[in-house]
């Protein structure tokens, strides 16, 4: 039995609380919000981010973050652009040689950095690893089969850290590729936006398996630009977290493209939302690194210019339709 502590207690940490304490572990999990650490403990349920699912025996909430550092291993799920934040504030708490898990899909406005390379600025010493893959949050708190990546560039930790979170209905598949790993993720919140606006405009099952298929093309083109491995991108944390998010409004990023689709604006959706949709953040730097890389990646580029430069939907897509089409697969040129 480890002892985990999973800081961020929103939908996502908290169910990989109910998966790890199944496991056997005893298991520590911070939240920002006080009262939602008292909730937790007093119902047992997180009635404000993951509504009417009961929580196992013996998960504890605490609000007081060296409580919940003090641990074998550290699961990390805030949302993504308050990672550095929170990890300096961790730094000081954190035992040298703790094995650090990122589980937030997201890349960091401005520098356009990893969530591994942000745990690596503030968290020097610590093992890293990242936990990707189609998981939706509310499947696995309730103990429904789902399978996932852990990247660890040590497989041999990487072996150790699935069998600790693992179970034999959350299955851990361990890899050694960091970059891939992430970038699945990360590019899969901006496409399944895009699937979400064809979903609203009625554009049909054609229009959303295309944008399926060449979304993640443009993620395996931008990580294998970032160091990734190819054949990275044909597992759960590429293809896999790709057909999940890109076909289903439980998506928050389908369903906010959806909206999008449907005519409504982005802030009264994001108004009206208390959870994060990744997938809005990280446009804006896969943007920037596809033009810094100089890749062709005109479907994130349309969600950015949608998302953060006010271009009209209508004109977006007539852009995008409008594209040349050229070779299916970019790398593929110097061998035609």
């Amino acid at each position: 039995m480890a002892r985990i502590g999973i800081i961020g207690a929103g939908a996502y940490g908290t169910a990989l609380a109910c998966v790890t304490r199944r496991g056997g572990n005893e298991v520590v999990i911070w939240a920002r919000e006080a009262e939602v650490a008292s909730a937790m403990n007093r119902v047992a349920e997180n009635s404000l981010f993951l509504k009417g699912v009961r929580l196992p025996q013996g998960i504890r909430a605490t609000n007081d973050l060296p409580d919940a550092a003090n641990a074998d291993l550290l699961l990390l799920a805030p949302p993504a652009q308050h990672m550095r934040a929170l990890t300096m504030q961790l730094r000081q708490y954190v035992a040298g040689g703790t094995p650090v898990v990122t589980c937030s899909k997201g890349i960091e406005r401005g520098t356009c950095a990893l969530m591994s390379r942000v745990v690596a600025d503030t968290l020097p010493g610590t093992r890293a690893a990242v936990l990707s893959g189609p998981s939706f949050a509310a499947d696995i708190a309730r103990d429904l089969p789902a399978g996932v990546t852990l990247a660890c560039a040590d497989l041999a930790l990487g072996e150790k850290l699935a069998h600790t979170v693992g179970t034999s209905r959350f299955r851990v598949y361990v890899s050694n590729d960091l970059i891939g790993a992430q970038i699945g993720g990360v590019v899969k919140n901006v496409i399944a936006i895009a699937c979400g606006v064809a979903l609203g405009k009625q554009l049909g099952d054609s229009a959303r398996a295309t944008l399926i298929a060449r979304g993640l093309a443009e993620a395996a083109q931008l990580g294998v630009a970032l160091g990734a491995r190819f054949e990275t991108f044909l597992g759960l944390s590429g293809a896999g977290d790709f057909v999940l998010s890109c076909n289903s409004p439980r998506s928050r990023n389908m369903s906010l493209g959806m909206a999008l689709g449907e005519g409504r604006t982005l802030a009264d959706i994001l108004a009206e939302r208390t959870t994060v949709q990744e997938g809005v953040h990280s446009a804006e730097s896969i943007a920037a690194l596809a033009r810094q890389y100089r890749l062709d990646m005109p479907i994130a580029l349309a969600v950015d210019a949608v998302l953060n430069h006010g271009t009209d939907l209508d004109d977006a897509l007539d852009a995008l339709l409008a594209h040349d089409r050229g070779l299916e697969l970019p790398w593929h040129r110097n061998a035609a």
